[in-house]
């Protein structure tokens, strides 16, 4: 039976949702009402808010294509399905940028231990260091005449 407290349950994941916020609870898709709602969700099943989540087309740059790789092995609860994948972009990434195997390492240890949740984490701080080896990339250029071109 269960307790007749008005406790929340212990251990249980508080979410809050804004109005027509939605959320992936395992497979299925919740999409709030057009009030404020506050869920507590017990269990073991993936949960990823509207805004944690890419689609294949918002997976447009490198970092997001790993972040992506993650979040399917996150919400499949399946890493041997995307292993492959996901070491080649990692794999092209660091060779494209060494700066990132730092954070690429801790990615792959979480992924190691089964810790998806984590390794999605760390997989948005590898979205953030790539924007900014692009920002820094584009402010030195804009310091350069001819339009980001070195004279010769």
């Amino acid at each position: 039976t269960l307790p007749s407290s008005s406790a929340d349950p212990p251990m249980s994941l508080k979410v809050e949702l804004k109005p027509h916020e939605r959320l992936i609870v395992g497979n299925c898709v919740i999409t709030n009402s057009d009030q404020r709602t506050r869920l507590f969700i017990d269990g073991k099943a993936p949960v990823l808010r509207e805004k944690d989540i890419l689609s294949p087309a918002t997976a447009d740059s490198p970092a997001k294509r790993v972040y992506f790789a993650v979040q399917l092995m996150y919400l499949e609860d399946d890493i041997e399905k995307l292993r492959r994948d996901y070491f080649a972009l990692v794999t092209d990434l660091v060779r494209a940028a060494p700066s990132t195997i730092q954070i690429v390492d801790e990615i792959n240890n979480e992924i190691l231990t089964g810790q998806l949740y984590k390794a999605l984490r760390a997989a948005k701080k590898l979205i953030q260091h790539e924007q900014d080896i692009l920002a820094n990339a584009a402010a030195r250029d804009a310091g350069l005449p001819n339009g980001g071109q070195a004279d010769r």
